[in-house]
């Protein structure tokens, strides 16, 4: 499976539990190792975004993607 593929597959894994919460996240794209994302709806305005993008969406993807060093967060730029 290609890089962005898989990348795409795992965040779709990982959109349902966003969802409970009255969030998602949206691939963006894959460049140099690092993952581009989108939170949106509820995700999007809270305050702990960055962390949830580093403790749960950047940990699984690079556990699971040996090529994938980073995930940042495109909402807040």
């Amino acid at each position: 499976m290609e890089t962005i593929e898989h990348i795409k597959f795992i965040i779709e894994k990982i959109r349902p539990f966003l969802m409970n919460d009255g969030g998602d996240v949206e691939f963006i794209k894959y460049e140099d190792g690092v993952v581009f994302v989108k939170l949106i709806g509820a995700c999007a305005d809270c305050e702990i975004a960055d962390s949830e993008i580093k403790d749960t969406v950047e940990s699984i993807l690079i556990s699971e993607i040996p090529e994938v060093i980073e995930v940042r967060n495109i909402s807040n730029i």
